[in-house]
This record gives structure tokens, sequence and C-alpha cells, in this order.
């Protein structure tokens, strides 16, 4: 097989890793009420639940990546689902809040290798002009986890319970482990060049360079930029409008408008799917025009607008309501793997790994944060009230991506590179 056919062949087996760990770690709150029905609890606790995985998730992922850039991508994603998997058959034993928590947040720190194993394998085997398209295949795991989520599990624990459910997600999960840990590899070293002054930086910036030819301490913090936290920081509000629709959207529907829970997972299942075709377009938007900020900031302005239409629509049509919460649990999620490009562009090669499982600790711990608050806001306030406040975060991102960072780097860029030899001035022939 080819170097350009494998490097999607080992893409896809990311992808499917990706995918059916977050049936397990994300897809939960579409079980929201079978778990509240069962376990007898609270929305806010049942919550809680969901967010369980998060808290794993946000403890282990700067560990993941640490591993990953030392041994790569075939041991984090080979260990790290299958561990996933058997947590989630332990989860489905479970019958008490407390325990089922604990044991979802370990799932969760297992999974989350998977996020930050995925992610490397884009820089690492995929160049610059093909990494939009292709993060945005990998995002789209996300997307394909979710809608699977929202189709096959409330039609699995409406005749099953909420423990069928669950053991549908680690038997599913069992298998992407075990095909991970048998067929992804490291990409192929790059052929060895005449020794230059500048062959170090070419390897350095090689997207196929060897964990240990890239190692942290062979380059400086990327941290030292400060577009990197801004790019953190921008996706971190970010969160608040994705979960506030993710993790309360299907209750709303059976709560405020009084629909089945097999209806409305069907409605975000479907949602999920455009939203994957909406990741693939902006990626695809962003390898055309060479930028990751730029096509970021229309879609955070695009995302305050549209919660902040569900927040009003909310109040006044429960038609409205439905329509504009089926708009927001699509665009709320085309930016992620935008933004999450751009945190690893800026990493460089070396510090990847760290870079990624940062940027997706950040996330978790707003989301862990975020979604009990929201639903406290929610349960005094009411479903409107907690769209008002996604729409407010997102605003609130809208200055904090660097857009002129970027520009600047382009145009950097291309002050550097070489004039075609056609446009140079011929010199003037003598005699």
């Amino acid at each position: 097989m080819s170097n350009v056919r494998r490097r999607w062949w080992i893409l896809a087996l990311g992808v499917n890793a990706h995918t059916l760990t977050t049936v397990g770690m994300f897809g939960l709150p579409v079980l929201l009420p079978a778990i509240r029905d069962e376990l007898g609890v609270s929305l806010a606790v049942a919550g809680i639940l969901t967010g369980a995985p998060s808290v794993g998730a946000m403890a282990c992922l700067i560990l993941w990546g640490m591993l990953a850039d030392r041994s790569g991508e075939r041991v984090v994603l080979g260990t790290g689902v299958t561990g996933c998997a058997l947590l989630l058959g332990l989860a489905a034993m479970a019958s008490q809040p407390a325990v089922l928590g604990v044991v979802l947040a370990l799932m969760g720190a297992a999974g989350s290798a998977a996020i930050v194993g995925g992610g490397r394998i884009v820089l690492r085997w995929f160049p610059p002009e093909l990494r939009g398209i292709a993060m945005g295949l990998r995002q789209v795991s996300f997307l394909l986890g979710m809608g699977l989520a929202a189709f096959v599990l409330p039609p699995v624990a409406r005749a099953h319970g909420l423990g069928g459910a669950l053991l549908a997600c680690a038997l599913a999960t069992l298998v992407a482990g075990v095909l991970a840990a048998v067929f992804v590899a490291d990409p192929p070293l790059p052929r060895t060049a005449p020794a230059t002054a500048s062959a170090p930086a070419e390897r350095a910036a090689s997207p196929s360079a060897s964990p240990s030819a890239t190692s942290p301490s062979a380059s400086p913090s990327p941290y030292r930029k400060p577009e990197l936290w801004r790019v953190h920081a921008t996706s971190a509000l970010l969160v608040v409008p994705q979960f506030v629709v993710s993790t309360y959207g299907v209750s709303s529907l059976v709560d405020g408008h009084a629909w089945s829970q097999v209806d409305a997972g069907r409605v975000f299942g479907a949602a999920a799917l455009v939203g994957a075709a909406a990741r693939l377009a902006a990626g695809y938007w962003s390898d055309r025009t060479g930028r990751r900020m730029a096509p970021l900031r229309v879609i955070v302005v695009a995302t305050a607008v549209v919660m902040g239409l569900l927040a009003v629509a909310e109040r006044m049509s429960p038609w409205a309501g439905v329509a504009a919460l089926a708009l927001a649990a699509v665009v709320t999620v085309s930016g992620n793997g935008l933004a999450y490009l751009g945190a690893g562009e800026l990493a460089g090669p070396g510090w990847a790994g760290r870079v990624l499982g940062a940027h997706n600790t950040v996330q978790n711990v707003v989301s862990f944060l975020a979604v009990p608050a929201l639903g406290v806001v929610i349960g005094v306030s009411g479903y409107w009230a907690g769209f008002g406040v996604g729409a407010l975060c997102a605003l609130a991102a809208v200055p904090l991506i660097p857009i002129v960072a970027e520009r600047r780097a382009a145009a950097a860029k291309a002050a550097a590179r070489p004039t075609p030899r056609e446009d140079r001035t011929p010199t003037p022939c003598r005699g």
C-alpha cells in the first residue's frame, strides 16, 4: 500500500476509534431520561453523571499526549480504547449513582486516548495543505459518535434498560480498540538528505517525523506564543453553547415540547450528521484559504447569533424553538476542528501530543463545570436561560480569536517565499 493511500487508512482507524469511544463518553446525554427514571436522580445529578467521563478525560489527556509524543499512536489508541471498553462493561453492571459516576470517570480517562491519538495522526501523516479536510474528517468522528448514540442508544435503553445501552457501547468500543492496536502505525521516516544547515529545521517541520526526532526537549515551548493561549480560551468558551445544546437539548424536547425520547434522539442524530458535513466544509474552506482562524471567527459569530435566536424562540414559539434548537445543534459543533487544528499547528510536531491534550483538558474542565451549573440555571429559569448563557459565551469568544496574528504570519510566509523564476527580471546579455 502506498503512503498516500496508507495515510487515509490510518486516519480511518483513528476516526473509527474516536467515533465509538464518543458514543460511550459523550453520547450519554441522550440517556438522561433513562438515567433519571432508573436511578431516581434529579436533572442536575443526571447531568453530573453524564459529565463524569469528562472528569476522567481532563485528568489524563495531557498524560496520553506525553505518551503519544514518546511512543506513537498505536500504543495510545490500543491500550486506551480497549480499557475504555472494559470499563463501559463494568458501568453496565453499576446500580448506584455514586458507583456509576466513578466508573464512568475512569472510562473517560481511558477513552480520552482516542482524542489525542486521532489528532496526532492528522498532524503527523498529512501535509499542511490537506490537514484542514483531514482534521475535518477526524473531527467528524465526534459527531458520528453523537449521531450513533442519538439513533441507537434510546431504543436500546427502552428495550434493555440503561445497562443494556452501556453494554452495547462496550462491545463496539472493544472492536475499535483491537483494530487500532493491530493496524495503526507511525508514519515512515523522511528520506535522508545531505547534511545542510537547514536540514534540522526541515525535519522538525516534516509531518512524518518520528516522535524521537521531534521530542519536546528539542524545541522551545509553544506556550511562549500568546496565540496558543487565545485559541485555548476560544475553545473553552465555545464549549458552553455546544454542551448546553448537546446535554440538555433532548430533555428540552421531552420536557418542554412533549416529544418522546426516541423522536428527540432522532432529531439530534440527524443534526449530528448535518454537523459532520459542516465540519468537513469548514476544513475544506480552511485548506482553500490557507487560514484556520478567519473561518473560525465566522462560525463563532454565527454561533452567538443562533444561540440568541434559540433563547428568544424558546420563550415565544414552540415550533420556532424546535427549529432553532436543530440549527444550533449543527452550528455549535462546526468550528471545533479548526480550533483543534490551529492549536496543533501552533504546537509543532514535537509538542503536538501535549498541546492537543491540554486543549481538550481545558474543554473538559469547562464542560464539567458548565453542565451542572447550566442544569441549575435551567431548573430555576427554564431552558431559554441556559441557551442565553451559551449565546453570551460565544459572543465573548469572538475578540479572542487571533485573526491579526494569523494574517501577519501568512504575510511573513508569503514574503519569505522565493520568487518564481519566470517572475524574475532577466539579466541582459553582454557583448
